[in-house]
């Protein structure tokens, strides 16, 4: 399946490109729509009429992590092609020189909410939910990922998500710095993300992208020095003996 019928560009003006997350029904993850959003990005991010990224969704979840039914038959190749891809996405998110805000419609669980965490303003419906649920399905957390958590979440609010795997609500996760804006009618979350968006699109481009590096320098270093360890060798499988039961368990 090519990029354009999980990927949607929406020009709303003043530099702020829409790229909206297609994958219906709830924009389950897989490797080959991981590398898309990547490749969308880092286009978007060198395109010089693009001021600022808009991330949305059309469906009730914004992302609702990998596609379990799938994943469970997952063979050793598939594993390490979608941890490939959540490190390739999130990675390209994380570093792109654009202003990035993200739409939070709904829910946005496991991998899902990477999108959330690597985008720079993040506007949320007030009914919308954000979990971490690797634990609960028996994964760990690749290198990208987990270091974009240890940058963007405090010490509690890992031990909360990532160490109990139970989703929060609207209010916990402003509370949590996780979001930043909440929006009580979710028709109106989307507007306020462009609107928000086109505020950013005015700032000098060349010295976001610099102080978004500085910031983000120390981090980006240490993903660097991880996925070079695991091209080495050093990663096992990302499956355990663990894993299938409880994606078997999380399916009821």
């Amino acid at each position: 399946m090519i990029s354009r019928e999980w990927l949607n560009r929406r020009d709303h003006g003043d530099g702020v490109v829409e790229l909206q997350l297609g994958r219906a029904p709830v924009n389950a993850l897989s490797s080959e729509f991981l590398l898309d959003f990547a490749a969308e990005i880092e286009s978007l991010g060198q395109d010089s009429n693009v001021g600022a990224i808009v991330l949305s969704s059309p469906f009730k979840a914004f992302c609702a992590g990998l596609d379990l039914k799938e994943a469970q038959n997952f063979n050793v190749e598939q594993q390490q092609a979608t941890v490939r891809g959540l490190n390739k996405a999130f990675m390209a998110l994380y570093t792109c020189p654009k202003p990035t805000v993200v739409a939070v419609n709904g829910a946005v669980i496991a991998g899902g909410l990477f999108f959330v965490l690597a985008s720079d303003l993040r506007v949320s419906a007030s009914k919308a939910s954000f979990g971490l649920a690797e634990v609960r399905v028996g994964v760990d957390f690749p290198v990208v990922p987990l270091e974009i958590a240890r940058a963007t979440l405090d010490s509690n609010t890992q031990r909360r998500l990532m160490l109990t795997g139970q989703p929060i609500g609207a209010v916990a996760a402003r509370n949590a710095n996780i979001i930043d804006i909440i929006i009580e009618d979710v028709t109106e979350v989307l507007s306020r993300a462009v609107k928000e968006a086109k505020t950013l699109a005015e700032l000098p481009p060349k010295t976001f992208a610099s102080v978004k590096q500085q910031l983000r320098r120390d981090t980006i270093s240490r993903i660097e020095a991880g996925l070079a360890l695991n091209d080495s060798g050093a990663q096992e499988d990302w499956y355990s003996s663990e894993t299938i039961p409880a994606m078997q368990k999380m399916l009821g």
